[in-house]
This record gives C-alpha cells, structure tokens and sequence, in this order.
C-alpha cells in the first residue's frame, strides 16, 4: 500500500512525535514521586548511561524505562499494531528498536543497575496504576525477586525470566 501523505507531510507529522516528557512517562513520574522516590530526569547519569534511561533514582541505583508500547514492539498488546502502509518498513524498525532495547537493558545490568521496564499499556488505565505505583516500589527496592512486570519483559525480549 502506497503512503496517503505527501514526504513534506509525513515528514512534519513524525516530526511532532516526542521521544522525551510523553504523557506515560510523565505519569510514572507522578506515580515516584507521590511514594517519595527522587529522581533525575536529565541529569549527567541519564546522559551517560546506554539507552538514556527515562528516569535514574541514584539512591537506590535504579533505572525506570518508560517504553511506549508501538515504538518498541509490545507484542500482544492492544495499543501495538502495525502499520497498514510501507509494513515492511515498519517491521524492520520495530526490530532495530526492540534489538537496541535488549543490548541497552543488558548493558546496564552489567553495570549494576536494577532496571524497571513500564509499558505504556501499564500506565493507561488509572485502574491500574495504583497496582503499578505498588510494583514499582518493590522493583526499585529490589523487594520483589519476579513479578508479571519481570516475566513480560522477559518475553517480549526473548530473554529467560530470572
């Protein structure tokens, strides 16, 4: 299928697409700072560290990532769909995004780093986010060995569940 718009227009509307201060990650932002975690947003850490993490709580040597669930490729999620036009296209950049998701994540393990992967889909519904504000809680202190969070990050990245 041929794109509708013109490559003047295409171009304009992806280039109102903000990578930085998205609606989920400013609401996870809420939801850490309403449990009275402090963070940095565009501090040097985040600037240095693969990836560019969303969100680094230094205290706790946690990073939040805040993964929107078209961009990275959330498989089996209602808010991810492939594009009807130029598939091919989107496929293979859906794939590049979900690689450089998956070295950046293991990246910064090895660094040590206690790593939080939040899907947009989680951040949504306001029914959920007082489990999620719960969840987050217990990854950043490292209370919680695996949740449902773990395990989907896990699958989506084909990685094996700790």
């Amino acid at each position: 299928m041929v794109d509708i718009w013109t490559p003047e227009k295409r171009s304009w509307v992806m280039s109102r697409i903000r990578g930085k201060n998205t609606k989920p990650e400013m609401t996870v932002r809420s939801l850490l700072h309403g449990l009275g975690y402090r963070f940095t947003v565009n501090g040097p850490k985040n600037r240095r560290l693969p990836g560019k993490p969303d969100i680094v709580l230094p205290k706790h040597r946690a990073l939040v990532l805040v993964h929107g669930c078209f961009w990275h490729g959330h498989e089996g999620c209602k808010h991810f769909r492939l594009p009807k036009t130029r598939v091919a296209w989107w496929r293979e950049k859906i794939r590049k995004n979900r690689e450089r998701d998956a070295r950046n994540l293991a990246a910064l393990e090895a660094l040590g780093w206690n790593v939080v992967v939040v899907w947009e889909c989680r951040v949504r519904p306001v029914a959920l986010r007082e489990s999620l504000a719960e969840e987050l809680a217990s990854r950043i202190s490292g209370r919680e060995e695996e949740s449902a969070m773990v395990a989907e990050e896990a699958a989506v990245y084909g990685v094996p569940a700790p």
